[in-house]
């Protein structure tokens, strides 16, 4: 990223992007007793959110790692189905989409490369089809060139973003350690590479340039972290969401923002749960939709990688035994979400929730107009935040059990 004028947007709000004027809708509808519009306008909000659409252009020469990038922030290797095809030479003639495995509404775009003698910057947007994507991220594996910076400019010019990597720098750093065994820094290293990028993109013209250095095989390592922090600031509320679970669960600090996301969204999914198709619970005082709370519950253990098939691609990744891997879970996820789970987790909640309307009255919007609803509101509420705390612990846990360190 280089000196970029960013559109007119408020970067301090969250990943909730209901407005003060819905909110101030569903509190009327709430009052006057019209639960189908308080619903109706809380579903417009989730469906935003959930069909929120991404789409990311991954571009560089020929052999920096294009495809490999496109590969691991989708949560794949190489070698896995659906992985971009790598090589050492071009493999890719055509803009060529990568939907992500679980969120399908995030597609990684593999463009072609800019290093070959018929590139020009000028054309290229053009036939990649420059207005389908959300920002670029513009790839080196050596050093920055003339085309990335010729092709910087035009995306600039043409009011989109775009990113500057430096890929595969885990490669020069062990050749660095090779070299120079005695004397070997990795912060030296590191500072050098990047200094050497900005000074290269400087010469080009590209004003005030950022580099972002990765490596493809170690993601949650370098400046990865900073790279996706700088995404979650200048992306639209509702892409930013999007973006943020579709990360790969590789570092404390993303299953916390991810932990913070899902929990801004909790009041809307109870409230629903508590006003459409809501049914007496046998042995509750509770009113609610438990088909709601199963769904619910099954996207939370996805997102965090706890489903079967996550946990199996994460134990052939590191080696290990699933069985080990699923050591690390405590809560309730080893079994099925199911009917039988939800009413057991309900009625674990009840209690916590009387003691938690205080707080729900303070904090969550719509809850002094749900009177009629309070206990059921706040023992669905109670119940899908612990939830959401308890899967959280247990992703952080199943990260340490799999690599063995506190990522």
């Amino acid at each position: 990223m280089a000196d970029q004028t960013p559109p007119e947007s408020d970067f301090t709000e969250e990943y909730d992007i209901i407005t003060n004027e819905d909110i101030a809708e569903i509190r009327d509808a709430l009052e006057g007793g019209r639960l189908d519009e308080a619903a109706s306008k809380i579903l417009e909000s989730l469906e935003a959110l959930e069909n929120a659409r991404l789409d990311i252009a991954v571009t560089g020469e020929s052999g920096s790692g294009k495809s490999s990038f496109v590969n691991a922030i989708r949560g794949l290797q190489d070698d896995d189905e659906g992985a971009a095809a790598t090589g050492v030479v071009e493999t890719t003639t055509e803009p060529t989409p990568y939907p992500h495995p679980t969120h399908p509404n995030v597609t990684l775009w593999d463009l072609p490369g800019i290093g070959t003698p018929e590139f020009q910057s000028h054309t290229y947007l053009e036939r990649v089809g420059f207005p389908r994507y959300d920002f670029f991220i513009l790839i080196a594996s050596e050093r920055f060139r003339a085309n990335h910076a010729q092709l910087a400019r035009e995306i600039q010019a043409m009011g989109k973003r775009f990113y500057f990597v430096r890929s595969k720098v885990d490669a020069d750093l062990d050749a660095a350690r090779r070299r120079r065994p005695a004397s070997y820094s990795e912060q030296g290293v590191l500072t050098q590479i990047r200094d050497d990028c900005c000074r290269r993109l400087l010469a080009e013209g590209v004003a005030s340039p950022t580099v972002f250095l990765l490596s493809s095989w170690e993601l949650g390592s370098y400046d990865f972290l900073a790279l996706e922090e700088t995404l979650a600031k200048e992306l639209p509320g509702h892409k930013r969401h999007t973006f943020l679970l579709a990360l790969p669960n590789i570092s404390l600090g993303i299953l916390q923002r991810k932990k913070e996301a899902m929990q801004r969204q909790i009041w809307k999914l109870a409230t629903i749960s508590c006003s459409v198709a809501a049914v007496p619970i046998p042995g509750l005082s509770v009113v609610c939709d438990v088909t709601i709370l199963i769904k619910t519950l099954s996207e939370y253990r996805q997102t965090f990688g706890l489903d079967d098939e996550s946990l199996c691609k994460l134990a052939e990744k590191v080696g290990k035994p699933v069985e080990d891997i699923k050591e690390a879970i405590k809560s309730p996820l080893a079994r099925e979400i199911s009917r039988d789970l939800v009413l057991k987790l309900l009625t674990k909640a009840g209690g916590g929730a009387l003691m938690f309307i205080e707080y729900l009255a303070s904090t969550v919007p719509v809850f002094g107009s749900m009177v009629a609803g309070g206990i059921s509101f706040a023992t669905t509420y109670y119940m899908l935040r612990s939830f959401v705390d308890e899967v959280a612990r247990d992703a952080h846990s199943v990260l340490i059990k799999a690599f063995e360190t506190d990522v």
